[in-house]
């Protein structure tokens, strides 16, 4: 069986008024999807962690003297510093999320086995 040649009323016009292929834009949409949701998730695996990392850190800063009212004073400030200077992501309660985040899951592993899970 003869393929059948392209005409120029066959072909689909880009913007640009150029002749398109559509299995090699389809294919490069496709290359630019996955690089795009790879890159999302490698960005939130790498925020999840880095929160947790920020809780855990104050936690243990804040357990070193044992007392509520220093923990107070330590997230409150470090709060204050942050928040100044990476946004409201850092505001004091989101840092008391992280550090409740890292008492849920005192084991980094089991922060890191949980983000690879969700992504399979």
């Amino acid at each position: 069986m003869a393929k059948k040649k392209a005409t120029k009323s066959s072909l689909k016009k880009t913007s640009t008024g150029l002749p398109a292929d559509n299995g090699l834009v389809d294919e490069l949409r496709s290359l630019i999807e996955e690089a795009r949701l790879q890159t999302a998730q490698a960005v939130n695996s790498a925020l999840t962690l880095t929160k947790w990392q920020v809780g855990d850190r104050i936690r243990r800063e804040s357990l070193q003297e044992k007392r509520a009212e220093y923990g107070e004073e330590i997230v409150a400030t470090v709060s204050r510093e942050l928040a100044a200077e990476f946004g409201s992501g850092f505001s004091k309660s989101n840092l008391l999320r992280m550090i409740q985040f890292a008492e849920l899951f005192p084991d980094q592993e089991i922060v890191v086995t949980i983000e690879l899970e969700r992504f399979r």
